[in-house]
């Protein structure tokens, strides 16, 4: 998607987020009628509302900071939404998370400040609303948490763009900008991508301990940085580089960690069953 994102260049960032908004919201839609499932869920409807506004303002918020600070700082702020969304499961959730998770997750953010960079001389308030966003990420995603086994992933991806399309149309209309030939085709790419992304993302925290996927995001600025060699072949220091190893450490490690403690519950679990055991 930020591929798709970039080649758009004469596209503003908010007239984007309203066409990915109103394709998923097509294919969302579609997905659900075909699936007969009522598109507006049977339950949980205030948590999703609360996700929907939660994703919306921080997807908003995200697309403003890039405009108005330096790129990297806005991009490595924004990549605290993974610290956030462990933190609001510790507290909102109970979902126990160890401190040798926290290392790993500290560890990919250094791997992200490594890569990016950050300017501290810019508006502190700004840097401050990115952080906001951030933390409106990290409640998103527990949302996805409370809604495991209760609500179907095509309904909780649908609220996003229920919410978020009457909030940006009036903005996009004032300030818009008439896309040309193949930039259609690149917005409508952009809605695909997304959709798929929000209905596989929505799936993996509804089925899994945010303190065990929650990392993976930071991924994304690995996949980032190799699609940038290879499609626009941008040219990388040896600091971003050393900065991409430490996220993919990070992130291998909180998986073999949570993937040995599994392992280890489940053969505890298994043996109990035996007397005398």
């Amino acid at each position: 998607m930020n591929v798709m994102v970039k080649m758009l260049e004469g596209i503003p960032s908010h007239e984007i987020v309203l066409f990915r908004s109103v394709i998923t919201f097509i294919i969302t839609f579609y997905l659900l009628r075909r699936n007969n499932i009522a598109p507006l869920g049977k339950s949980h409807r205030l948590i999703m509302i609360g996700r929907g506004v939660a994703g919306s303002i921080a997807l908003m918020i995200f697309f403003y900071t890039i405009k108005h600070l330096p790129l990297a700082t806005a991009v490595t702020v924004g990549y605290l939404s993974p610290i956030f969304t462990i933190i609001f499961s510790s507290l909102l959730l109970r979902e126990h998370v160890n401190w040798k998770q926290w290392l790993f997750f500290a560890f990919s953010f250094t791997g992200i400040v490594f890569i990016n960079g950050i300017e501290l001389n810019g508006d502190t308030t700004l840097v401050l609303l990115g952080v906001l966003g951030a933390a409106c990420s990290g409640l998103a995603y527990n949302a996805l948490r409370k809604t495991a086994g209760f609500v179907d992933p095509l309904v909780v991806v649908f609220y996003l763009p229920l919410i978020t399309i009457p909030v940006i149309t009036p903005f996009c209309v004032q300030h818009w900008v008439t896309p040309h030939g193949w930039e259609w085709l690149i917005l409508l790419g952009v809605g695909v991508v997304t959709q798929f992304a929000q209905l596989n993302m929505t799936k993996a925290y509804q089925m899994e301990r945010a303190g065990s996927i929650a990392n993976w995001a930071y991924l994304g600025v690995v996949f980032a940085l190799i699609f940038g060699y290879f499609i626009f072949e941008e040219r990388y220091d040896v600091v971003a580089i050393f900065g991409m190893l430490i996220v993919v450490a990070g992130i291998i490690s909180n998986f073999l960690y949570v993937n040995r403690v599994t392992s280890a519950k489940r053969f505890k679990a298994y043996f109990r069953g035996f007397p005398g055991l």
